[in-house]
């Protein structure tokens, strides 16, 4: 269950990112480029990949810990990046943002190699 909602939020992420790079381009206005890129890889592949892996090992998938990593990736994965673009177009003020969805993925991330430690022989 939490391998295809996060491989579902992903490429939906992907594709938001995807077509704000678009945006960027047609405009030729790059200044929110860093948050284009987190939300493209932290938010969109990293969560694909992490969804992939729940959908290939289908222990890993029904654990606690699983469920737990994969919500705080995907809000992390879209905190971060909002915030850094907060902090892009509106200054210091934002910066919370940006530090607690990073510290967020940061945390799914450890979460994440637990279970696959525990799981990479099932």
């Amino acid at each position: 269950m939490i391998g295809s909602l996060m491989m579902c939020v992903g490429v939906v992420v992907l594709l938001f990112g995807m077509l704000a790079g678009i945006a960027m381009g047609i405009q030729h206005d790059f200044t929110l480029g860093p948050a284009h890129a987190h939300l493209n890889l932290v938010g969109g592949v990293l969560l694909f990949l992490f969804g992939f892996y729940y959908r290939l090992v289908p222990a890993a998938g029904t654990m606690l810990l699983a469920r737990i990593q994969g919500w705080l990736h995907i809000v992390g994965g879209i905190l971060f990046p909002a915030g850094v673009a907060g902090v892009l177009l509106r200054g210091p003020a934002f910066e919370a943002a940006p530090i607690v969805g990073s510290l967020m993925v940061v945390v799914a991330m450890a979460l994440f190699t637990v279970v696959v430690f525990r799981t990479s022989r099932a």
